[in-house]
């Protein structure tokens, strides 16, 4: 898959959902992990991360959205139930991007949104687990931007194979001959 992605959450409080979210963060591929404003004892990974993630990817804790520093080119998503939201299926995922989901009973915060170049939801009729939005979220990128074979029209799988990756020709800069060639 191309490009990079990572996940994180603004004001959690809760353990469970934290372990949750980074070990799916770890297995759909994410490229790192944050938290913004979490509670002071979600600093480290807990027990529900059996993947024990912060091994595999980076975690970064901010304070504040003030003082989030994501890679340039980045794009913020935030995760979010409003008339204004995309709805996931329909949405289009930025190649570098950072998703950022809300609190446990609670909504992104107003500075968090503003700072959002995209706001989506996921076409429920209420709130889900912030854990299990975070990975619906993931699974919806990783089938939008994986390579996979066209969904079937009918149930079953897939008529045609995976395509086969083509590598295009080398990329010439300022006239430059490629040695055999």
């Amino acid at each position: 898959m191309r490009g990079y992605f990572a996940v994180g959450a603004e004001g959690l409080s809760k353990r469970m959902n934290l372990g949750t979210l980074m070990r799916s963060a770890h297995a759909f591929g994410a490229n790192f992990f944050f938290t913004v404003d979490a509670d002071k004892k979600l600093r480290g990974a807990p027990p529900s991360d059996t993947s024990k993630s912060p091994g595999h990817l980076p975690v970064f804790n901010w304070d504040s959205v003030d003082t989030m520093d994501l890679p340039r080119g980045c794009q913020l998503v935030g995760i979010e139930l409003t008339d204004d939201s995309i709805d996931l299926p329909s949405f289009g995922h930025p190649l570098q991007a950072a998703y950022v989901l809300g609190p446990e009973r609670g909504s992104l915060s107003p500075h968090m949104i503003e700072r959002c170049d995209h706001l989506v939801k996921i076409p429920t009729k209420f709130c889900i687990n912030v854990a299990m939005a975070g990975a619906i979220v993931m699974y919806d990128r990783h089938r939008a931007l994986g390579r996979y074979a066209d969904r079937s029209l009918t149930a079953g799988g897939p008529k045609m194979e995976r395509p086969e990756h083509v590598s295009g020709g080398p990329v010439m800069r300022s006239g430059r001959k490629v040695p055999g060639t």
